[in-house]
């Protein structure tokens, strides 16, 4: 341990140094004053302080003492004292304040540097950062990015790339307008990081991600078609549309469904759902029966809301399949079997919204005479028992629709009873969830009957409009979908990537958007609308 007077020359030398290299016009002739600083960097702890300071703050002026400089400023980080430390930290942004081929490896340290568990020392750390992004934001950013995507073993750096990601979320994309300039040069360099890091990530981290590209003006409402194909592209990839669908892989269903509605807003700009849709009709359509009943709701939901986007083309391949599901789930006669009316309300739905699109298609597929002058009208064919079928299955629906919305309004009278005789919160919270399924489950069977209305004629005039308001949209502000637990073991979320949304990698997102009590109440709701 040094005494006392040795240290109080340590200093009185460093003071020395630091002066004479302060007053010196031409600083890189006192060769020895810098070495000797940065020889006091292994003394005593107050030496230590004060050569953290003075180590970067000279040096740039000797150039052929970086190493040296570098590798003794680093040790000083490492030190078991906090006040060194933090004063090491302080000083970082500095040996890159004029020796920009610093910036990479100043960055690099300062991203391990974010699993400090000293407050003090996070917030140095969190300072320092912001200062070298700002003084170069692009080589910043890549260097920033690398601790991200560039993990070579997980097992040490997902601590390192948990903080990386928070920090980025919570320090750098809320300062996007002041760090990405210029702007769209930074913004589109920023994209390409992210698109390069979306290999290995959760969804949450997905999301996070796909909230801040939407956020960007490349990416704004005045965005080119270009570019909102991009967007569409990323999710594509997300969704994992080119591989084959294997009905038992449910971080597979999940992911497709979280991607399916967090493309829906660019469907409404415009954006093509081709993809998405050819998909759902060749892999899931045809075992639909097979998936988890929580993942059947919201697929259909995914369906009825993407529906009024498509295109003709689009709306003309998958209504077939759509119209046999429906028929799967609008028996022509009552079979004792129970209905599921959330089914048949999302199905009658896109059905309206694409048979709008593409009209004639229903002529072979339900028996109507719609005229468009196309070859594709097939007017010369026969196919009334199709109509017949197809209206003897509308009229059994309508028939278990009333008989279920009488009841509905009795349990309605019946929960308002209840609440007037309520006497604790908890009965009170109980019934007013009871009342808020009931009112959820007559908007369902009101949709149900204004779409099955006019089915019934021969030429039909499909909705193709919002005069109908799906039943869910209006207690459920944000579209998303219902899931059970994430599934998926490639990288599991932690409380820093964000695991109360989702839950698995590849870039894979899976979807758990609904928390348990939401969920029981998805099941009481279907427990209501199911006779």
């Amino acid at each position: 341990m040094t005494d006392a007077s040795e240290e109080s020359k340590q200093i009185e030398k460093l003071y020395e140094f630091g002066e004479r290299l302060s007053e010196a016009k031409d600083k890189s002739q006192n060769v020895k004053d810098y070495e000797g600083i940065i020889d006091a960097s292994k003394t005593s702890l107050k030496a230590k302080q004060l050569a953290a300071q003075l180590i970067p703050r000279f040096f740039k002026f000797f150039p052929n003492l970086s190493s040296r400089a570098l590798n003794a400023h680093f040790d000083l980080i490492e030190e078991e004292d906090l006040a060194v430390r933090v004063q090491a930290i302080r000083g970082l942004p500095l040996f890159c304040k004029d020796t920009k081929e610093y910036i990479s490896k100043i960055v690099d340290i300062l991203g391990q540097l974010l699993t400090a568990e000293e407050i003090v020392e996070r917030d140095a750390v969190h300072k320092a950062l912001m200062s070298v992004l700002r003084q170069d934001v692009k080589e910043s950013l890549t260097a920033l990015f690398k601790h991200i995507w560039n993990v070579e073993d997980p097992s040490q750096d997902d601590t390192i790339r948990d903080k990386v990601l928070c920090f980025i979320r919570d320090k750098v994309f809320p300062l996007k307008a002041e760090l990405l300039r210029p702007q769209e040069e930074m913004e589109r360099h920023i994209t390409d990081l992210i698109k390069k890091s979306l290999g290995d990530v959760t969804g949450a981290e997905f999301r996070m991600f796909m909230d801040f590209l939407k956020s960007l003006s490349i990416f704004g409402e005045k965005a080119p078609p270009e570019h909102l194909k991009e967007l569409i592209g990323i999710i594509e990839g997300q969704a994992d549309l080119d591989s084959q669908f294997d009905v038992s892989d449910a971080d597979h269903i999940d992911r497709l469904i979280s991607c399916l509605f967090m493309a829906l807003s660019f469907f409404v700009r415009g954006a093509s759902g081709s993809k998405f849709l050819n998909y759902l009709n060749k892999h899931i359509i045809p075992v639909f029966d097979k998936l988890p009943e929580e993942r059947k709701l919201d697929l259909l939901k995914a369906l009825a809301e993407i529906s009024p986007y498509t295109t003709p083309q689009d709306s003309r391949q998958i209504l077939p399949s759509v119209v046999q599901l429906l028929k799967t789930y609008m028996p022509r006669r009552k079979t004792g079997e129970e209905t599921n009316f959330t089914y048949v309300e999302c199905l009658l739905f896109s059905f309206h919204h694409l048979a709008h699109k593409a009209p004639n298609a229903s002529n072979s597929l339900c028996g109507y005479k719609i005229v468009t002058g196309q070859p594709s009208d097939r007017l010369g064919e026969d196919f009334s028992e199709y109509y017949k079928d197809f209206t003897e299955r509308l009229s059994s629906v309508e028939d278990l629709t009333r008989a279920t919305m009488k009841k509905l309004t009795q349990g309605m009278a019946e929960h308002n009873k209840a609440m007037a005789a309520a006497k604790s919160d908890e009965a009170k919270d109980s019934i007013k969830t009871q009342k808020q399924n009931t009112t959820t489950g007559l908007r369902t069977c009101n949709n149900i009957l204004a779409m099955t209305k006019p089915l019934h004629s021969k030429t039909p005039t499909f909705i193709g409009d919002k005069s109908v308001n799906l039943s869910w949209k209006e207690a459920i502000k944000p579209s998303l979908p219902s899931s059970a637990t994430a599934t998926g073991v490639k990288r599991p979320a932690t409380a820093a990537n964000g695991s109360n949304n989702f839950a698995t990698k590849k870039g894979q997102a899976t979807s758990s958007l609904m928390h348990e009590t939401e969920y029981d109440d998805y099941l009481n709701l279907e427990n209501l609308l199911c006779t």
